[in-house]
């Protein structure tokens, strides 16, 4: 691996011949402001696991249509047949994962797949055979559910079936409207739950009682059903099932219809339920609770705790994480940040991106307070560190940045650029004038003496504490490969916390950006990244995936082990050889 080491000299000599003036490309995400997740890239429909500290939000691929219809037009969500992944450790810096080609993994269905909405996502521990497993259910269309396997929280997936998991024919599915949007979870006992379903009321339903809520009992190799479906009586059902489980009991969120409510109707269900809620508005989320999933007239409706957002439908996902309950949802904040900065037409309409809002839950009870919907969202749960491996991915917000344009969704592609199918790691297309923020950020006490850029193709690059502000750190690079560019900086300046760290490229010529960090040593003295003989508990590649023996891998890689204290701890180091 090779460094070029800039000298603090030539450092502040550049600092000097550039400054601010350079036209910065436009942020359609405010600074400081936590939602949407992503200031680039349109997504929806979340759902959500967490997984060795970190939580991972999955959602269906809005953008993939945005780039199939010129960047513009109206959204039908037709060409729609892969998911995105984000994670993140402290809730407001997002590393995006890439996405999941749902259409190429789904090619053994033949004509029967159509495409890919609606996410919903788990894991267990598998104690035989002491593998971790996860499983990603979906809404193939309208039509009916499938499922995708993996053994790690970003892939590679595979379709286990060579068709789908749930449809019309599965006994006590039909009467059903619309079988779609599945909700996942895996009980206390270790026992898997599948609820479906959606659309306007089917022949024996009505608006208050649609009759196309439904809920299935999953075998233990959660790819298969164990026995018939039953139906939720969610009043005023449509769309977007989600379930959890609190003290025992299984929480149902779905998203209300667009059917207008008569006070007649709703007086008598609360007098036949036993029940003094309101009724539900239009769009909102909803839920209901239950002791027994299997037997309809255990389902009680608590009423809403999720109001209908900016985007033109509704779907959210409710999460725990680290303590915090979440409510994950869709809206259409990024398409109207793009629009008032003339990025897109003002015809252009539909496309949502993921949103998170804290939500006050009262598991004793089951009991859901309604969120407050925000552009500010949540605040960090943890500061982000500096001096560890940060993926240029990661960031909390953006201006001016491409993903290689998506190459993994065009047809006949068998690579993925972008991380998920073939385990590539990823990297970011740079112009001059694009940049990439995070927010606290802790140099500690003592602070940076040195900043490692890893990057290809040539360009100038500068650290700002404001997207438009002064550089506090300047550097040149040019390589034709990817190289570590490493540059000393100012310990005084580069100390203590600084609420936001813009990473911009003033000047860039086919520049690809993949990771950086800073050091406490000079530049001179930097062992970029450690090798290491030793015997890790773990290993993962960059993008999250197990490492087994035998495995050949070259690279970065995440190891996990035990310190002289007993405590688990991780690293990041170089493998030069096949993991042992």
């Amino acid at each position: 691996m090779h460094i070029r080491i800039i000298t603090l000299a030539t450092l502040m000599t550049m600092s000097l011949q550039l400054n601010a003036q350079t036209t910065i490309a436009t942020n359609f995400k405010p600074t400081g402001q936590a939602n949407p997740i992503s200031g680039c890239i349109f997504c929806a429909d979340p759902t959500a696991l967490d997984y060795n500290g970190r939580l991972y939000v999955y959602g269906s691929n809005d953008h993939q249509q945005f780039i199939k219809n010129g960047k513009g037009g109206t959204n039908d969500y037709g060409d729609i047949k892969s998911f995105v992944i984000f994670s993140t450790d402290d809730m407001v810096n997002w590393t995006f994962h890439g996405t999941i080609d749902v259409n190429k993994l789904c090619s053994s269905w033949g004509s029967g797949f159509f495409r890919s909405w609606a996410p919903s996502v788990t894991w267990r521990h598998n104690e035989t055979t002491g593998k971790d497993e996860f499983f990603l259910y979906f809404a193939n269309w309208a039509s009916n559910v499938g499922v995708l396997t993996a053994d790690s929280p970003i892939g590679p997936w595979k379709s286990p079936l060579s068709k789908a998991l749930v449809t019309g024919n599965t006994p006590g599915v039909n009467p059903c409207s619309w079988c779609f949007d599945p909700g996942v979870v895996i009980d206390e006992n270790g026992t898997g739950w599948l609820s479906f379903g959606g659309g306007d009321p089917n022949a024996k339903g009505n608006d208050i009682q649609p009759n196309n809520a439904g809920i299935v009992k999953l075998k233990p190799s959660m790819i298969e059903l164990d026995g018939k479906a039953v139906k939720i009586p969610a009043p005023y059902h449509f769309e977007a099932s989600e379930l959890n489980v609190m003290d025992g009991k299984f929480v149902y969120t779905y998203c209300s219809s667009w059917k207008d409510r008569k006070d007649a109707d709703w007086n008598t269900y609360k007098s036949e339920k036993g029940i003094s809620v309101s009724k539900p508005d239009k769009c909102t989320m909803c839920y209901m609770v239950s002791d027994n999933p299997m037997d309809p007239d255990s389902w009680v409706y608590k009423g809403v705790y999720g109001p209908y957002s900016t985007a033109p439908n509704n779907h959210s996902h409710l999460h725990k994480f680290l303590g915090t309950y979440y409510h994950i949802y869709h809206s259409g904040g990024l398409l109207e940040g793009m629009k008032n900065a003339k990025a897109v037409d003002s015809n252009a309409s539909t496309y949502r991106s993921i949103c998170v809002d804290e939500v006050t839950v009262d598991e004793a009870t089951q009991t859901i307070s309604k969120v407050n919907l925000t552009t500010k969202g949540v605040s960090p749960i943890k500061p982000l560190n500096p001096y560890a491996l940060q993926q240029a991915e990661t960031m909390a917000s953006c201006g001016g940045v491409n993903y290689e344009d998506f190459k993994n969704i065009k047809t006949n592609t068998t690579k993925s650029s972008l991380g998920n199918d073939a385990s590539e790691n990823m990297y970011i297309k740079m112009a001059s004038g694009s940049w990439t923020s995070v927010r606290n950020v802790d140099f500690g006490d003592t602070g940076a003496m040195s900043f490692i850029l890893r990057a290809k193709g040539s360009g100038t690059f500068e650290i700002r504490t404001a997207s438009k502000g002064e550089p506090i750190a300047t550097m040149e690079f040019s390589s034709t490969e990817f190289e570590n560019h490493a540059v000393n900086i100012d310990p005084e300046v580069f100390k203590g916390v600084k609420n936001f760290l813009f990473l911009v490229f003033t000047q860039a010529d086919n520049v690809q950006f993949d990771a950086w960090y800073f050091s406490t040593e000079p530049a001179s003295g930097i062992a970029p990244i450690r090798t290491t003989n030793e015997q890790p508990k773990a290993l993962f590649d960059l993008n999250g995936h197990r490492l087994t023996n035998g495995t050949p891998y070259r690279g970065v890689v995440i190891e996990q082990y035990q310190d002289v204290n007993g405590k688990r701890q991780s690293r990041k180091r170089l493998s030069t050889n096949t993991v042992h």
